[in-house]
């Protein structure tokens, strides 16, 4: 019975942090895109998360969901640094691009460090 209670508190634990997560990504993606279209909305979610004791314990998320976002850009300038042209059938053009390594190494930062955190934090 021990054991239930056990894997059913580290599966809510985990849920906490994956919303965490998803909250790390809206903050993230306010401070360099959207600004208050999604800092606002971030905001109140984590007041709202930190009025609970069980949610607070995984605030570490908020780390990873942000390296979530900078794997994304890694991922999306994947193609630079530089100027990048293409063409297909009738269209062509270039696309400039910036250079992948910093998103990369920041991304696997915040997320790695989100993660170990919270698998060693104390309950």
């Amino acid at each position: 019975m021990n054991t239930v209670r056990g894997r059913l508190d580290h599966l809510a634990g985990c849920a906490w942090f994956w919303v965490w997560a998803l909250v790390g990504f809206g903050f993230a993606i306010g401070l360099v895109s959207l600004g208050p279209l999604t800092l606002a909305p971030a905001a109140l979610v984590a007041l709202a998360l930190l009025m609970g004791e069980r949610s607070r314990r995984s605030v570490f998320g908020l780390a990873t969901g942000a390296g979530a976002l900078a794997l994304l850009v890694a991922w999306l300038q994947r193609r630079g640094p530089g100027t990048v042209c293409w063409s297909q059938g009738n269209a062509s053009g270039c696309d400039s691009y910036l250079n992948p390594w910093p998103w990369l190494a920041i991304g696997l930062v915040l997320v790695v460090t989100g993660i170990v955190a919270h698998s060693r934090r104390t309950d």
